[in-house]
């Protein structure tokens, strides 16, 4: 439709049968076994009361016709000032049970779709936007419970109908048989709004999922935004998605506010042609005038469930397509595929990449039959200019993305067969820009063992990067509050935190993505001692951008454009005078002692490292 332009369904989405949602949302409701019964209860004693009230009425219609005593006409007000009272106590009761059995379902669907985006790998993360991620983790699940709510409203007013219908029938049944004639024209207009409104309430969701992912990235780069001072620019681009929106939705209330319309108009005609039927039956003595009354009044209770349905048309296909999308993320195929999931015995550390192919895209292929063996407890750099591979070979080994041929061996199995999450404990990953979560330093540091070690332990292995000088930085310590994303740390603070992070876990392989910031070279030596208590204990693998990190390595491997060109160690690959010559003197050279203060050389020259350069 010409209405959605520019709106695109995620990859994974997927339709579902209005049977296979029902299916899938009944088994969600199966535990709920218990209140549902004592709803379904509720409901129809609801329902009998409900259809009690037009019959009392047109009682004392009937009534009125006789002279009737004052005693008789007190009975009846004190009948429907009960009915009344106890409809509205079964009422609260119902809703009360429906809202904490909704608000159980509701619980159990978010848990399932945040477990199921966490538990997806970082390609697709890399393919859909973690704003829509959210909307459907949040929004979505709440327009479903939504959509219950309703339809066990609906479900009491259909009830309520049929019981009315019964006592109709057994008035007067040929004036009945006139009313129900009305029900499936009306019934047939509502049911042809049903595709219309789940495609336009999807599109509308859709829109708004949009607007979710651009107020994320917007905010989450705010202070980039600031900094380029582009307030106005992602102004415009909110504006835009809003705007979207807006021109989505308007044209959706469009299409859903013509249902009720439509009805209301309907119902006017058979109220007229009951009236004239009734009356004509009334007027030749086939009825009272109470039964005649209680026909039209009644009218009006058999199209109420009807126009309520379509009046909550949007809501209940919003519910729908909400269910549709959260499932379809629940659903969502998992781009990293394991064989199977046995346990994964403490790592040695050997690691073999034999004639494998990765690539992100489809014809865009980045390692080509690549073949590299890493030994048991080896420190290897990888160095190469951006775009060469690097950082691939260190995603494929954690396991964030599938690769599409050959094999990838630790220990000698298969990567494929591990269980994912007792294979990555044994990892220690340190990312280019470290993130830390909004905490303390000592509980950013126990993040992935938070019952490693003690306190003590960790204020040790603390002290052992640069005589613990940088905890007396922090103000409080390791009570130290980081803030959002570290904010309140430096880079080299960050950095430290996260390596300590890692330290304490004592991973059997170490993946570092060294980061590229400018900091000092004191802060560098601390960050180099942290990293030489990790290398002494593990299978390392280094991306380097530090010339201490790269002659610390036992084996430097040089990439280019997915391939190894050159792989010795410092000085022999700096007396070919090839590639990584060339790397050296464009990248490293300028880090060398030579470049460095003076106060740099004799603080290192006081304190030997394994990892310290050598002029």
């Amino acid at each position: 439709m010409g209405f959605f332009a520019g709106l695109n369904n995620e990859k994974y989405d997927r339709q579902y049968s209005d049977r296979e949602l029902m299916r899938r949302i009944t088994d969600y409701f199966t535990p709920q076994t218990g209140r549902l019964t004592m709803i379904v209860v509720l409901v129809m004693a609801m329902a009998g009361l409900g259809a009690a009230l037009p019959v009392i009425v047109s009682r004392i219609m009937d009534l009125l016709e006789t002279r009737p005593t004052p005693q008789a006409i007190a009975l009846v007000g004190i009948g429907m000032t009960g009915i009344a009272f106890l409809t509205w106590g079964l009422n609260w009761l119902r809703r009360s049970l429906t809202v904490r059995a909704v608000g159980d379902v509701v619980l159990e669907l978010r848990t399932k779709a945040f477990r199921a985006a966490a538990e997806h790998d970082l390609s697709f993360y890399d393919q859909f936007s973690s704003g829509r991620i959210v909307s459907r983790i949040t929004s979505d699940t709440n327009d479903f419970g939504q959509l219950v709510v309703i339809v066990t409203d609906v479900a009491s007013q259909i009830m309520q109908t049929v019981v009315l219908g019964i006592v109709l029938f057994r008035v007067e049944w040929r004036l009945f048989l006139v009313m129900l004639a009305f029900m499936p024209i009306v019934l047939g207009i509502a049911l042809g709004f049903r595709k219309l409104a789940r495609l336009v309430t999807r599109r509308g969701m859709q829109a708004m999922a949009d607007v979710n992912a651009t107020i994320k990235e917007t905010v989450s780069g705010i202070a980039v935004a600031k900094n380029f001072r582009q307030e106005a620019s992602i102004f415009e681009t909110f504006d835009t998605a809003n705007q979207q929106s807006y021109q989505v939705n308007v044209r959706r209330g469009f299409v859903l506010a013509l249902v009720f319309p439509v009805l209301n108009a309907v119902s006017g005609i058979f109220v007229g042609i009951l009236v004239y039927a009734g009356g004509w039956g009334a007027a030749a003595g086939l009825l009272s005038i109470g039964a005649w009354y209680l026909f039209i009044n009644s009218l009006e209770y058999f199209m109420f469930p009807l126009l309520n349905l379509t009046s909550f048309w949007a809501q209940i296909q919003g519910g729908l397509s909400a269910a549709e999308r959260v499932f379809a993320l629940i659903d969502a195929d998992p781009n990293v595929q394991q064989t199977a999931k046995q346990d994964v015995p403490p790592l040695k550390g050997e690691i073999r990449f034999e004639n494998l192919d990765f690539r992100y895209k489809e014809n865009e292929p980045l390692l080509t039959k690549f073949n590299l063996h890493i030994h048991p407890g080896e420190t290897l750099a990888l160095v190469g200019h951006t775009g060469a591979g690097k950082s691939s070979i260190a995603k494929l080994i954690a396991r964030f993305y599938e690769f599409q041929a050959g094999q990838l061996l630790i220990d000698g199995q298969d990567i494929r067969t591990f269980d994912l999450q007792q294979y990555r404990r044994q990892l220690g990953i340190v990312s280019q820009v470290p993130f830390l979560f909004s905490g303390t330093v000592e509980e950013n540091i126990r993040y992935a063992c938070p019952s490693c070690t003690g306190r003590a332990e960790i204020l040790e292995m603390a002290r052992k990067i640069g005589d613990g000088e940088w905890l007396e930085t922090l103000p409080d310590g390791l009570d130290t509050q980081v803030g959002e994303r570290g904010a309140r740390l430096s880079m080299g603070q960050r950095q430290l935190v996260a390596l300590m992070r890692v330290l304490i876990q004592k991973p059997a392989i170490f993946i570092l993505d060294e980061a590229t910031a400018s900091i000092d070279p004191f802060t560098e030596w601390q960050i180099q001692q942290a990293l030489d208590l990790i290398l002494q204990q593990s299978t390392s693998i280094l991306i380097a951008h530090r010339l201490s990190t790269v002659k610390a390595a036992d084996r430097i491997v040089v990439m280019k454009q997915g391939a190894i060109i050159e792989e010795g160690n410092h000085e022999t690959l700096l007396k070919q005078g090839g590639h990584y010559a060339e790397l050296y003197n464009t990248y490293f050279r300028h880090q060398s002692l030579s470049y460095r203060p003076d106060w740099v050389n004799e603080k290192l020259a006081s304190t030997p490292l394994p990892l310290a350069e050598s002029t």
